[in-house]
This record gives structure tokens, sequence and C-alpha cells, in this order.
């Protein structure tokens, strides 16, 4: 076993590099490079599953407007072919006749039947795709911030303490979720994409805004990304006294689930592993943000070691994912895949609410299914689970979280409060609305008791113009 020193950081203890040529029989060995296979592979799960040619046709339009990719981990060690199509990651990752609205779906379906020239395809899929959303939240109109006439694409600064940033190296992911809300980072369209390569950028706005804390990769997925890369926007962090305010570092990433060999067989695993612990040694927390929808995600014995190789780092592991009909609308779910998440060391963060963008028809559970759900869940851990936050939306005003159903003065309502928002002064800040069985997002909720409007309506009008 070979070891190395991360350069220029003395002092820093000796990591254990990976000897690939004699890798654990246990671990699932990768056969060869990462090789994606997208729509052109459909043809692919006919070797593993019971798939219809009509199943294959339905994928086959859905995926000409929503973003299809996956490999062959995920086919090989995740999906139960025995389940198709009712296993979660099968659901996951292959798209659905559902995902799609009737009409849309007939729409390309009778273009794609009859042979119709690309053109002809490509304004019908233009238009059903500005028909679902694509930036919800006012990612887009309200969150790239600007200032002496300089916009800062590929940046987001909705929250005082908190930038996202979309590294435009890391705008794709080893598989995609079907039930992505960045659904539109993916689909080849300029206009709709958020991204930027300007590193000295990122970190010019960091180092002019000081009452930023955190910064956080997002995507896509930034592990997608060499080390080489990453370490242009990562390595500053550890020796710029302009940036000391940054203090924690979150990276938003599929990749445990999609691709964990990213942090064990990889050519650069170990070099992306020395940087995150060059990064922890500057004094800075470092969190992967890891999407788990589902148990089943971690029962491979590569993704263990992933999490271990990352945990041995200093990098703390945070794992988060929305609830979705199809793949994980069940509190014995929820509540194995926490157990199972605190026992590698992985703390339970968020649950979210399926936002309004994309399929969220086929996937979105009303809220007060989401609220059963998270509190017949919590019941069932100990403590060291309860860390999850939620059923929370990421709505435009901010996170909202739907702490639960009381009556109220003769009423029924929905009890909420703001985990985060666009006014630090609405945080904690408990509010009302009116019980709605099949309400889904907060705008489809009323405000309780008479009122004309929510407590914070005024203030985000005043915001967002």
């Amino acid at each position: 076993m070979n070891v190395q020193v991360i350069p220029g950081t003395a002092g820093t203890r000796e990591w254990p590099q990976t000897d690939r040529s004699e890798a654990p029989k246990a671990i699932e060995h990768p056969q060869g490079r990462f090789r994606a296979l997208t729509a052109k592979n459909l043809d692919t799960i006919t070797d593993y599953g019971n798939v219809n040619g009509d199943d294959l046709f339905a994928m086959r339009v859905v995926s000409t407007v929503l973003p299809f990719r996956t490999n062959r981990y995920v086919i090989e060690h995740l999906i139960d072919w025995d389940r198709v199509p009712d296993d979660p990651i099968y659901q996951l990752v292959f798209p659905q006749k559902g995902m799609l609205a009737d009409e849309d779906f007939r729409r390309v379906a009778d273009l794609m039947v009859r042979e119709a020239p690309r053109p002809e395809i490509e304004r019908a899929v233009f238009d059903i795709r500005a028909g679902l959303n694509p930036h919800p939240a006012g990612q887009r109109e309200f969150n790239i911030p600007s200032e002496d006439d300089e916009v800062f694409e590929g940046l987001q600064h909705k929250y005082r303490e908190t930038v996202l940033f979309f590294p435009s190296q890391g705008q794709t992911c080893h598989a995609y979720c079907t039930f992505c809300f960045r659904w539109a980072q993916f689909v080849g369209d300029k206009e709709l994409k958020i991204s930027s390569k300007d590193a000295e950028g990122l970190h010019r706005y960091l180092a002019a805004h000081p009452n930023v804390s955190d910064l956080l990769m997002t995507g896509g997925d930034p592990m997608i990304m060499k080390t080489r890369v990453m370490e242009g926007y990562l390595r500053p962090f550890t020796d710029d006294p302009a940036l000391e305010h940054v203090q924690n570092i979150r990276i938003g990433t599929k990749a445990l689930t999609f691709w964990p060999h990213r942090f064990v067989h990889d050519e650069d695993a170990d070099d992306m592993l020395r940087l995150l612990e060059a990064v922890v040694r500057s004094g800075r927390h470092v969190a992967i943000m890891a999407h788990f929808n589902h148990w089943q995600e971690l029962r491979t014995n590569v993704v263990r070691e992933a999490i271990r190789r990352i945990r041995d780092t200093g990098a703390v592991i945070r794992g988060q994912a929305p609830l979705l009909a199809h793949i994980n609308n069940d509190p014995d779910v929820w509540a194995r895949l926490w157990r199972e998440q605190v026992r590698l060391g992985i703390i339970p963060y968020y649950m979210f609410v399926e936002r309004d963008t994309g399929a969220k028809q086929y996937f979105e559970v009303p809220l007060v299914r989401c609220w059963e759900v998270f509190r017949q869940a919590v019941q069932q851990v100990s403590g060291l689970a309860r860390t999850v936050r939620g059923p929370s939306m990421s709505a435009t005003p901010g996170k909202v979280e739907v702490l639960g159903v009381q009556e109220v003065a003769g009423e029924k309502v929905f009890v909420l409060r703001f985990l985060q928002g666009r006014d630090p002064d609405w945080v904690g800040r408990p509010f009302f609305a009116k019980f709605d069985p099949q309400a889904t997002w907060l705008d489809g909720l009323e405000p309780a008791f008479g009122e004309d409007a929510f407590f914070f309506e005024d203030g985000l009008r005043a915001m967002t113009g």
C-alpha cells in the first residue's frame, strides 16, 4: 500500500491509497471506468428484467422531454429486477409514463409514431418543458445576485448566510433522479441552465460578503468533477485570509448512491479524499450533503466503504431526500433509512416535500400525508436520528416546515413555521393555514382564521417585486 502527503500541507497526516490491483473481493469492483447509459441504451434494461415493448416506448417518449441517465452500477447492484416496476430504485432512475401529463405524453408519442421531423418534435418538447416550471421558487428570477451591473451567473444567494454555486463542470450526474427539481440543468437548453466556471468570481463575491458563512457546491453533482477541477474551487479556502469567514463548505451529491466508486476506485479517488481532508484541516466544517431516498441505496459494500473513507477525512455526511410516491411514501422505509444512516455515521438532516416542477404530478404527496409519514417514522427511531427536520417545502419565501395538524379556535389548521427565510426575521415563526387534505405545496394553502394573507407576503412582494 502506497502513502502520499498532500502537497503544501506540512504536518498533514499521510493518507493511505487504495491498491486497486487488489481491491477487496467483498467490495463490488467496477468493470472499467464509469460509463453512462442514456436513452440510446434503453434496450439494455431488457437484459435484466421483464420490461415489455410498451414500457420501452413509454420510456422513450418521457425521456424525450425529461432527462434520462443511469449506469451499470445502478442497474446491476441497486435494482431488484424481480420487483420491477415497483422497485424503488427502478422508479428513481427509469422514466415512467405517468411522469408526463396524459395530453403531453400523447402529443410526443403521436409525433414519434408518425416519425415527425426533428424540429417539429423539438418545438413540442420546448412547449411542454416550459409548462413544467423549470426553475421553481424563483431560482433564476430572485436568487441570482447582481452588483454594479455585474450578474453573478452560476451563483445563488437566497439566504443571508448561504451562497449556492453551480460549477459548470459539475452540471451533470452519474445518473439522473426522475423526480429531480433541477432537471432543467440537464436537457441541453442553455437558457435554462445555471452554471459558471469562474472560480475567481466566486471567491471575489464571497470575500465581499462577510455575512456568508456557508458555501454550498451544487449541481448537477460536483462530485462528477475531477479532483483537479474541484481543487480550483476549494483550495483557496485553505490559505486565503479573505475567505476566513466562510466556515462551512457543503457539497451536494448523489455519488454515494449512483457511483460510490468515486471515493474508492476512481483514479483520483484518493486525491479527492486528501482535498477534503485539507479543507477540514484548515478549520472548516466540510459537509457532504448526500441524497438518499431509500435504504436500498445503502446495502452495497462499496457504498459503505465510500462512507467510511469520507468520514476518515473529518468530513461529515448528512442525509436528505424528498418524500415521493412510488419510492418512499412509507414511514417504515424512512425509519429504516434513518436507522441505517445513523449506524453508518450519517446524520439524518431533511425530509423534503417534492417540489412543484418536472414530474411532480407523479411523485407529489399531500402535505397531510407527508406529515403523517414523518411523524410515524420519527416515532420509530432513537434520538440520534431525530436530527432530521421536515417535512420541509423549499418554496419562494424560504424553507417552510409542516409541524402538524391541529384544531385551533374551532378551526382545523396546518401548523407551519420557517426553518429558513429570505428575511431572517421570519425564521422560527409559527403560522397557520386552513387545512386542505389535497394541498401539496405552500402555494396551494390559504391563511387560517379569516386572514387575508400570510404574515410574510407583503415582505416577499417587496423583495421580489
